[in-house]
């Protein structure tokens, strides 16, 4: 069985009260998003923490905005509970993954939007033959699972609170023969997604700047032989925005905290005893904006992990990502 541990960094703006710079974190909200993860692409690898980012950026008026991004993790040790056990003990060796996504976002006016999300996900799969005792790689790349969303943000003048709802959608693969059905691109299922956030000051000057946001996924359509485990991520994340380069670019350095739940797989190829964990995730990362473009990059590390049975976690987590208002 195996884990991704990854945090994803939210969008920024400027509402229309100066709350935020608008899209001054957007590529940010590209990442948690690790939380992201999302993030739940495969059961027991923990990718729906990359969603808790991705979904909606937090909006301030009416229009757009496009993006493009890109997360690694190497998961290639073996946790069990609080701890790192014996390698032995999982037949499982390595799933490493790169993750590709595009996306876009519209607000129709300054109370409702849409929002998708498209993922591309390339995996490398290490495990042991279970007659042999010899090991395996196996490599493939695939459609992942897209998230459509709706945003609403009209229960304040400032739109500093919104929340989200959709589905992720059934259209990655989830049907190549040489990964098992947690290390699977796609998990087949069709899940809910309900989150929620709220933006504000930390200083008078609007210079720092905080962030909360949550999501909960509960696949509610599954394969008979496979249900992967509901998920509840919640983010908090600071961000300093004082550090101007010139009169169109500045420089914005962030710190995120995510924290993530995830429940045993079901069905008769679900593992439960091997799938399910809680979490915690700090990822500091630095945005570079310029007028309506901006670019994000960001690093994970998980400060706690409680796993259970055995599986593969990952730390650190490398993301990068760029976006584009309109």
């Amino acid at each position: 069985m195996s884990i991704f541990l990854s945090g994803r960094p939210e969008a920024g703006l400027r509402s229309s009260i100066n709350l935020l710079s608008k899209g001054a974190l957007a590529a940010a909200a590209l990442g948690v998003t690790l939380l992201a993860p999302s993030l739940a692409e495969a059961c027991a690898c923990g990718c729906g923490v990359f969603d808790v980012g991705t979904g909606a950026m937090f909006p301030d008026g009416s229009g757009g905005m496009v993006f493009a991004e890109v997360d690694f993790m190497d998961q290639n040790k073996n946790w069990s509970g609080t701890s790192r056990a014996p390698a032995d003990n999982n037949a499982d060796k390595q799933v490493r993954t790169a993750f590709y996504t595009v996306g876009a976002q519209y607000m129709f006016n300054r109370s409702w939007g849409v929002s998708i999300d498209v993922p591309y996900w390339s995996r490398k799969f290490t495990t042991q033959d279970p007659d042999t005792g010899d090991l395996a790689t196996f490599d493939h790349a695939a459609l992942g699972d897209i998230r459509i969303r709706g945003i609403y943000t009209g229960f304040s003048a400032d739109m500093s609170t919104g929340i989200t709802f959709g589905l992720k959608l059934p259209t990655g693969d989830s049907t190549y023969a040489n990964f098992d059905p947690d290390t699977e691109i796609g998990t087949g299922s069709t899940d809910l997604l309900l989150g929620a956030y709220h933006q504000g000051h930390l200083s008078n000057d609007g210079h720092w700047n905080y962030y909360v946001r949550g999501q909960w996924q509960e696949p509610v359509k599954t394969k008979d032989n496979y249900r992967p485990g509901n998920e509840v991520t919640a983010v908090a994340g600071a961000y300093y925005q004082g550090l101007e380069l010139s009169s169109s670019a500045r420089i914005t350095p962030l710190l995120q905290v995510t924290a993530a739940y995830r429940g045993h797989d079901g069905g008769t190829d679900g593992h439960p005893e091997d799938s399910g964990y809680t979490r915690l995730i700090v990822s500091p990362g630095l945005e570079f904006s310029t007028g309506r473009f901006h670019v994000y990059g960001e690093v994970g590390f998980a400060v706690a992990n409680n796993v259970n049975g055995n599986q593969l976690v990952a730390s650190p987590l490398y993301r990068l990502s760029a976006s584009y208002g309109f």
